[in-house]
């Protein structure tokens, strides 16, 4: 098997060293949803926590039991958001080899199929956990004095904010007329 050698285009040091002069583009926060900040908020909890912990059982040989448990539940919070993020993104794993054998009107039909039952499954998941959350909501954390119904809502909530995020994604999709599925090449700026 052969291939064709790979092309770079020669670049000197001098040409490497002006594109630091160039401005840096403005940042546009803008894409950003609630879920990012809450999430990224979460994250830094959690990495706080690990690294207490870390110093605390091997620097003071005295550990803090409460940081290991608030970092798996900041853990559990990063995860649920992180998720929903995920969602309004479309960046979920997904399997669009077969569409490029599809027809397109069948490749459209089997988008939107994936397209309700992901709008189900959150929407199960949020009532799931709902009702999860509802029969334990005296139920206190182990080493911390909180109720755990803090995180069993948190992640309720990001069932729902999954849920209205595949809401709006399949709304996007049908005014779009194609999915992230049908041309992956749209989102991401490749050519398949």
């Amino acid at each position: 098997m052969t291939t064709a050698p790979e092309i770079h285009t020669p670049v000197t040091g001098e040409e490497l060293a002006h594109v630091f002069d160039e401005a840096a583009p403005p940042a546009d926060l803008s894409v950003y949803g609630v879920e990012d900040w809450i999430t990224m908020a979460a994250f830094w909890v959690m990495v706080g926590c690990v690294i207490l912990q870390f110093f605390t059982r091997y620097v003071l040989n005295n550990s803090f039991a409460w940081t290991e448990e608030i970092a798996i539940n900041a853990l559990v919070v990063v995860v649920f958001l992180g998720a929903s993020l995920c969602v309004r993104a479309s960046r979920h794993i997904q399997v669009d080899f077969l569409y490029r054998y599809m027809s397109p009107g069948m490749g459209r039909i089997m988008a939107t199929f994936v397209d309700a039952v992901r709008i189900g499954f959150f929407a199960y998941g949020t009532w799931l956990m709902y009702k999860y959350a509802s029969l334990i909501p005296d139920e206190m954390m182990t080493t911390v004095d909180l109720p755990k119904s803090i995180i069993f809502n948190a992640v309720v909530l990001a069932f729902a904010l999954m849920t209205l995020r595949a809401l709006h994604v399949a709304w996007q999709n049908m005014r779009r007329g194609y999915s992230v599925l049908e041309k992956p090449e749209a989102f991401d700026g490749s050519e398949a």
